[in-house]
């Protein structure tokens, strides 16, 4: 048989894709490997061809523009949650701290999102796949695989409230049967991945900016004394000063949105390949689709809690027990502008569309991480829809217990975590990687190619989180309970590059080669496209993907292997000797 890099490298035609290029072998493919770990190899196959869950996304299956990929990604930041972040915040601490908290939230959250979206982009992995090769290791990131899987499901249960509280108030509905309606109807929706979710957010945003905007602009227009009013609130205790102190408690709770920047690059790792004559839409879209998506998000908590002022001021002071919750913002504002049937229909669609914008991207973000960390560690695929039921039953069972009555304990909380992973990636790709040079620009994920663990990056965000999180609990006094987000950032920023200078980044590359005589990267810098045969699955995979196998053929020729069929190897016969580089 020819040997598949000739094959790949010679062949006068393009080479068959993944999804018709299985060849009927046998139950072991007629090659090595026992029928089980054949079954699992391929099963995780062919639902990867739809969404990738376990691997880079080939350029054969990125067929969408640079636009679309980036309407699809910031439709995923429809969420209310951040007018009830704004609105919260605010009536703790008054519009002053609020904003200034706010910006400096979105500060940090777009200096750290820059390079992780950069790479998802460039390379077209996702953010666990970035985390392993910058400073964690293979089964180090099934850490922060948990962290986010947590993101995804606290702001399913955050958003699926917000859909609850519409549906009672606009239909009657019961809210613990909203809460049931709000989780089932987001399931169908997401198990067929990609192809389905572009469409569904780019037909969907037009209607949703209309119904967010318009009544915005009607309140400042028609009340130009709620702009004055804004400002002046000084929240619950009507000080109205400003407190350092105050600032950082409110920015960390918005910094719980950092690990939002992950379900970002679940649509940017689809990004096509950037050349000469794409690079200006292309670099426009990862910026305003990955870091930028917290601009938006910045200014929908500044609104909700411009909205919870005017309701509290100008309308009922005892609004107050409800100006948090979305639906009752939205439709006290309607209310003002057109009769009360219409204006209650109005603000129970905006809350059905947002939640259902922004859930599919939670349940199936949050499915791609559980069932990436289960696979790695049992080596066994379970099916990704095992994961979209698991995470939307961790978010109902949040629901029912009315997780609105501690938002921002729990926020504050999960803020630490988030930042500590977020910030040591980032800084290991920006310091790590391109300043100290210690670590490996190319973001390398395959099996057998990192070590199990890395101190560098696991240490560091272990550290981060561990000093921060036990200072948001007052451990260190009530002086520095506040600071705890600063000193999450700080820590892990300092951590990173010293735990790489002191392995002096001996714990990044198992091995220095993975075996393949192919260039990794094409002309332009993009992943190549030349394709290998997998000799576990028979499909053909991308350069990026494949790994020389342990394994030597019939012949005593060389074989090849996917990461997805390596991280579905229970003997390990596959995995290549460890070598340092």
């Amino acid at each position: 048989m020819q040997d598949p890099i000739e094959h790949a490298a010679g062949s006068g035609r393009p080479p068959q894709g993944p999804a018709t290029a299985i060849l009927d072998r046998g139950a072991d493919g007629g090659r090595g490997g026992s029928p089980e770990n054949r079954r699992d190899a391929v099963s995780a196959t062919k639902e990867s061809l739809e969404d990738y869950t376990l691997r880079f996304a080939p350029r054969s299956y990125r067929k969408w523009g640079t636009g679309v990929v980036a309407t699809s990604a910031l439709g995923g930041i429809a969420y209310l949650a951040d007018f009830s972040i704004g609105a919260n915040i605010g009536m703790a601490y008054g519009t002053a701290n609020a904003l200034l908290g706010i910006v400096v939230a979105a500060a940090i959250i777009f200096v750290t999102g820059f390079p992780l979206a950069y790479y998802a982009a460039r390379y077209n992995i996702d953010l666990d796949l970035i985390t392993r090769g910058s400073g964690f290791g293979y089964y180090g990131s099934v850490l922060t695989n948990v962290i986010f899987a947590v993101f995804t499901f606290i702001f399913f249960a955050l958003e699926g409230s917000i859909m609850a509280q519409g549906l009672e108030l606009g239909l009657g509905v019961p809210e613990a049967i909203g809460y049931a309606v709000s989780t089932i109807i987001v399931i169908p929706l997401v198990i067929y991945g990609m192809n389905t979710l572009a469409k569904l957010q780019v037909w969907t945003t037009p209607l949703w900016l209309l119904l967010m905007v318009v009544p915005l602009v009607y309140l400042v227009a028609t009340h130009p004394g709620s702009v004055q009013d804004f400002f002046n609130y000084g929240g619950a205790d009507g000080s109205g000063g400003t407190s350092f102190a105050s600032v950082m408690l409110a920015a960390g709770v918005c910094l719980s949105l950092i690990a939002q920047i992950a379900e970002q690059i679940d649509y940017l790792r689809f990004m096509p390949p950037k050349t000469a004559e794409n690079s200006r839409s292309w670099w426009r879209a990862v910026i305003l689709a990955g870091p930028g998506w917290v601009i938006f998000g910045a200014l929908k908590q500044a609104i909700g809690l411009f909205i919870a002022v005017y309701l509290i001021s100008s309308l009922d002071p005892a609004a107050a027990s409800t100006a948090n919750e979305p639906v009752h913002q939205f439709l006290g504002v309607y209310k003002e502008m057109m009769p009360q049937w219409l204006a209650m229909a109005l603000a129970v669609v905006l809350v059905v569309i947002s939640q259902i914008k922004i859930n599919v991207t939670n349940a199936y973000s949050g499915s791609l991480a559980w069932t990436n960390s289960f696979t790695r560690l049992t080596k066994h695929y379970p099916g990704r829809l095992v994961f979209v039921i698991v995470n939307v039953t961790i978010a109902l069972i949040l629901m029912e217990t009315n997780m609105f009555e501690f938002l921002n304990t729990i926020l504050g909380f999960y803020a630490n975590c988030a930042m500590a992973w977020i910030v040591t990636v980032a800084t290991d790709i920006a310091i790590n990687k391109y300043v100290l040079k210690i670590s490996p620009k190319y973001p390398e994920f395959r099996r057998g190619m990192l070590h199990a663990i890395n101190p560098v990056g696991f240490v560091s965000m272990l550290l981060s989180a561990g000093i921060s999180i036990a200072m948001f609990f007052g451990a260190f006094g009530p002086t520095v309970q506040p600071y705890s987000p600063i000193f999450s950032v700080g820590i892990a920023f300092l951590a990173t590059p010293l735990m790489a200078l002191l392995t002096k980044g001996r714990y990044y590359l198992r091995r220095s080669h993975d075996g393949v005589d192919l260039p990794m990267l094409d002309a332009d810098g993009n992943p190549s496209d030349v394709m290998l045969r997998c000799h576990v699955t028979d499909l053909e995979f991308e350069r990026p993907d494949m790994i020389l196998s342990a394994e030597r053929g019939p012949d005593g020729k060389n074989q090849y292997i996917s990461s997805l069929s390596l991280s579905t190897d229970k003997t390990g016969r596959y995995v290549l000797d460890a070598h340092q580089p």
